[in-house]
């Protein structure tokens, strides 16, 4: 087993080998600040210039301390690598070397062998519950587990893009030595941890950054979330730019996801952050990285971003399972069959056409150069669930045997699969959006909620703005846990299991330099897709999610899956039956 150091860090609090700790902090708005240790007298920090101050004091770790601002408000450190409480309360000094890693030799795995399966730690019953349940998802054959943010929010449930501390991991999920042990184990059954990050806004309660930097901040420009961060500060550049390489250098992450990253106004900072993570990662290791990005920028792909959650193939997929064409849904609603086709041979949808949602506005850039790895492909998310009036799931609305030539579909394209937590059990169960504030904000979230859906039109009888659960209570969150669907669950595992197989032995060995050949609507709801993969071979999926079925030409090769038995020999005389999908290899020439 191995101690690890920590790479040096600008901000906070760094443990020397003396049992003294050196502090750091920036406070641009203070002309004086002190550093309090519990059980040691008051320490005056050094003014550095340009609102940097330093100080070193006894504080081993463990020790409890906060930031004293010149009016007297005591403050956490917002490089705080844990808190003792919560958000409001003091920080902790960390020995973040102190954890000795089982699996120190791990790399990581290539990125053509990812399948993402995401989750939310708190439902899960924290670190040490998503620890005990890697087992089952190594053997279904998830080869990534993507963590929704941890970093310290307040109150102990969220979904965490309330996030105010980004360098501590909450502790109502664990302590950062109980983190690292989910991520040593996870490397133990080979499999990659990934964790989502959010650099695009702090929640509303906890952060006081504007209390001694309120530079930190722009007030020209907002985010839906609220202030947006000021990226043209290479104070703030470094802050961010120092956090995503914490979580990969000092808790042995995998990857990262950045959410929302359109949202950050300073576009160089993603590649100038990509390439400082690029340089600090040791040869030969294996580390990820992959966007959220609503504006569809293709070029951050073609430099040190591994892929991007394609959300226009959700979009699609989503429309032509459910017919729903509301709100962002009108975009896709109309020829998905041609839209879906698109977005398999090409990655984005939208390529810089005009958008009717955005009443005209053209929206995202050319992006059939990239290849299909580029993509990470999912029928559900977080988002796409929770930011439902009623959390509710496809499984809800679609069919079996549609659903399931849809899983069909998307395990077994080259985009990388990324399954949300419940899906591989036909989950049933709501993940709803839940938080854990109190008083005026609670009433804020929770009413802000319903003016949010005030024109929803997919309201059931009965149901209406009134009926949307509130965030706030405990019963929100505890229906949000995943349970297997007590009739379907123990097929759709296994479905979900050949499928991975299929994909693990004829598929990703031949990734590595797999192009798209194009891929074409065959109906109103049908599609057929090729892909000349690495070895020269041919990968063809023949896609039928609608109800009846389509004609279709003949198609070469061994069948590698069909998602309803005799679906392949139909399409030997011409026809793709309804509910469908048939994959097949055709060795190279």
């Amino acid at each position: 087993m191995t101690k690890r150091s920590a790479p040096d860090r600008s901000f906070g609090a760094s443990l020397l080998d003396s049992g003294r700790t050196r502090f750091r902090f920036w406070a641009p708005a203070q002309e004086r600040v002190g550093v309090e240790v519990e059980g040691q007298p008051p320490l005056p920090m050094k003014a550095l210039g340009n609102g940097w101050f330093e100080a070193e004091g006894p504080a081993p770790a463990g020790a409890r301390y906060r930031y004293r601002l010149a009016d007297g408000l005591a403050v956490p450190d917002p490089a705080s690598r844990a808190q003792a409480d919560d958000v409001h309360g003091p920080s902790l000094v960390i020995d973040p070397g102190s954890y000795r890693w089982r699996h120190d030799d791990w790399r990581g795995r290539p990125w053509h062998e990812t399948v993402l399966y995401e989750l939310h730690v708190g439902t899960f019953g924290g670190f040490a519950g998503v620890q005990a349940a890697l087992p089952a998802l190594a053997e279904l054959g998830v080869t990534a587990i993507e963590l929704m943010p941890i970093n310290d929010f307040p109150g102990t449930r969220n979904w965490g893009y309330d996030g105010v501390l980004p360098f501590a991991p909450d502790r109502s999920y664990g302590t950062p030595d109980e983190l690292k042990a989910l991520v040593d184990s996870a490397h133990g059954l080979g499999l990659m941890m990934f964790l989502d990050v959010v650099y695009n806004h702090f929640g509303p309660d906890g952060n006081y950054l504007s209390a001694y930097a309120p530079t930190f901040f722009r007030d020209d420009i907002a985010t839906p979330w609220g202030t947006a961060i000021d990226f043209r500060r290479s104070e703030v550049r470094r802050y961010f730019t120092e956090n995503a390489i914490h979580w990969l250098q000092e808790y042995r992450f995998d990857g990262l996801r950045f959410d929302a990253v359109h949202a950050i106004s300073e576009a160089d900072w993603l590649d100038e952050m990509a390439a400082a993570v690029r340089r600090s990662v040791e040869p030969g290791r294996h580390v990820h990285l992959v966007l959220e990005h609503d504006g569809n920028v293709a070029d951050h792909l073609r430099r040190d971003f591994d892929a991007q959650w394609n959300d226009d193939a959700h979009h699609v997929l989503h429309s032509l399972l459910t017919g729903e064409g509301d709100g962002y849904y009108c975009d896709f609603s109309d020829e998905p069959a041609r839209r879906l086709a698109r977005a398999l041979s090409e990655g984005f949808v939208y390529q810089g056409d005009p958008s009717a949602y955005r009443k005209g506005e053209a929206r995202g850039t050319v992006s059939k150069d990239l290849p299909p790895t580029a993509f990470v492909l999912f029928l559900q998310n977080h988002d796409q669930i929770g930011n439902r009036p009623f959390g509710d799931r496809l499984a809800d609305h679609v069919d079996a045997k549609r659903l399931e030539a849809a899983i069909a579909l998307q395990l077994l394209c080259p985009h990388v699969p990324m399954i949300f937590m419940g899906e591989e059990d036909a989950s049933t169960t709501p993940f709803l959006y839940f938080t854990d504030h109190a008083g005026e904000l609670a009433d804020a979230v929770r009413e802000g909620r319903r003016r949010e859906f005030a024109g929803f039109k997919g309201f059931a009888p009965g149901e209406g703005t009134s009926t949307i659960p509130d965030p706030n209570e405990p019963a929100t969150f505890e229906r949000s846990r995943p349970v297997p669907h007590p009739a379907h669950g123990p097929s759709r595992r296994r479905l979900y299991r050949d499928l991975l197989a299929v994909r693990q032995q004829s598929l990703v060995p031949r990734l590595p330099g797999a192009r798209s050949r194009g891929a074409m609507a065959i109906g109103a709801a049908a599609v057929v897709a090729h892909w000349t993969l690495g070895d020269g071979s041919t990968l063809t999926i023949a896609s039928n999610l609608g109800r009846e079925e389509v004609e279709i030409s003949s198609l070469p090769g061994e069948v590698l899956f069909e998602s309803a038995r005799g679906a392949a020999a139909t399409v030997r005389t011409g026809r793709l039956a309804g509910a469908t999908t048939v994959a097949l290899l055709e060795a190279a020439s």
